[in-house]
């Protein structure tokens, strides 16, 4: 037998990893969607590019910068509600 083919049971892990809550993780997805967002208007600010092509462009990292911002906020306001839902049950 190849005993590197074999393996014991203790190398598997008995349990799932934790996952956040549902708070929680609507934050981490909220942080996520403003680091998106900040990386969008940072690429918008670093073109070098010029004319109206990259003008339109520009708006439209913009308007997606936005809308994932209005995203995380949405998503952090529906954390604080389940926050306030889990203390007054």
């Amino acid at each position: 037998m190849n005993r590197s083919m074999t393996h014991s049971a203790n190398q598997y892990p008995t349990t799932a990893p934790a996952r956040p809550g549902p708070a929680l993780g609507l934050r981490i997805h909220a942080g996520s969607l403003r680091d998106h967002a900040d990386r969008l208007r940072a690429a918008a600010a670093g073109l070098d590019w010029e004319g109206p092509q990259a003008d339109a462009f520009r708006a439209r990292l913009h308007h997606l910068a936005a809308r994932c911002a209005t995203a995380a906020d949405g998503l952090a306001g529906s954390a604080a509600r389940l926050d306030d839902g889990a203390g007054s049950s």
